[in-house]
C-alpha cells in the first residue's frame, strides 16, 4: 500500500482556526465538506483564501481539504489562507521566500480586547462628571 504525499498546515486569524491538508491532485477544494463556492459565497474571500496557491503559481495542482472552526467568514477565510500558505511551504520549502515576502505566513494577531472591570467596553470609560 503506497502512502499518497499530503502536507499539513494549521493557519488561524482572530478566534478562527484552519486545519489544512494538501495533496497533489487536480485543485479540488473542501472546506467544511462542502466546496469553496458554498462555503465562501463572496468571490472576495474566496480570491484571499486561495491568494498563496495563486502566488506560488501551483493554482490546479493541488487538492485542498480543509477544517474551519470559530469567528466569522472574514477570519476564517485568513486563517485558511494562513494554513494553505504553511502547507505549501511543507510542500516545498523553496516557496517560503515568496509566499513570506507576501506576508502569507504571518499569523494575523489581532483578536478583540477583553472587556476591563469599571469600563463600559474594553477601553470606553464612564463618563466623567465634575459634579
Amino acid at each position: 500500500m503506497s502512502q499518497i504525499a499530503q502536507y499539513r498546515g494549521t493557519g488561524k486569524r482572530k478566534t478562527s482556526i484552519a486545519r489544512v491538508i494538501l495533496r497533489p491532485g487536480d485543485g479540488g477544494t473542501w472546506v467544511n465538506g462542502r466546496t469553496i463556492e458554498e462555503y465562501f459565497p463572496r468571490a472576495a474571500l474566496r480570491t484571499m483564501a486561495t491568494a498563496p496557491l495563486r502566488v506560488a503559481g501551483v493554482e490546479g495542482r493541488f487538492d485542498i481539504r480543509a477544517r474551519l472552526q470559530g469567528g466569522g467568514p472574514t477570519g476564517q477565510a485568513g486563517a485558511l489562507r494562513h494554513g494553505i500558505a504553511r502547507a505549501l511551504v511543507e510542500a516545498d520549502p523553496e516557496l517560503r521566500t515568496a509566499l513570506k515576502r507576501e506576508g502569507f505566513l504571518t499569523r494575523d494577531a489581532r483578536i478583540v480586547e477583553r472587556k476591563k472591570a469599571g469600563l463600559h467596553k474594553a477601553r470606553k470609560a464612564p463618563q466623567f462628571s465634575k459634579r
